[in-house]
């Protein structure tokens, strides 16, 4: 592929994302979570704890940024808080068992919508296509 092609490709697969993003983001419940508190939960989920720092440096933000959201998680009980270890100023944030439900609860909806759009509109290859590009996509994030 020269590199005409590369571009027209990314610019393409740009405008894909964002337009899948925005639908996915109709799809998620009214009175659900917010796309902050999702991705911190989400965070969480799959890396085990971590520090506010290490939320706030994954989602490319300041600490204080996710303070507010983080107190409202543990307010609802979505989160804990507990001291380090080895430096008991820091607090590990981990995901309770009432999180890992609320995420779960959350985002199969828009998993469930989009399974759905896949089986009603693609046909099994491209499905199996869109599998590979998935883990593509994926490789392309770190």
């Amino acid at each position: 592929m020269d590199d005409e092609e590369l571009r027209a490709t990314a610019v393409t697969l740009r405008r894909a994302t964002i337009g899948l993003a925005r639908r996915l983001r109709d799809e998620r419940p009214a009175h659900g979570l917010g796309r902050l508190a999702l991705s911190l939960l989400g965070h969480l989920h799959r890396r085990g704890a971590m520090t506010a720092g290490e939320l706030a440096a994954a989602e490319h933000l300041q600490p204080q940024s996710v303070t507010r959201v983080l107190a409202s998680l543990e307010e609802q009980g979505l989160i804990r808080r507990s001291r380090g270890e080895s430096d008991r100023r820091r607090h590990h944030i981990v995901l309770t068992e009432e999180g890992t439900a609320a995420l779960t609860r959350q985002v199969g909806t828009t998993d469930l919508w989009l399974a759905e759009a896949m089986a009603g509109k693609l046909t099994p290859a491209e499905c199996r296509i869109l599998a590979v590009a998935a883990d593509l996509l994926e490789q392309l994030q770190t």
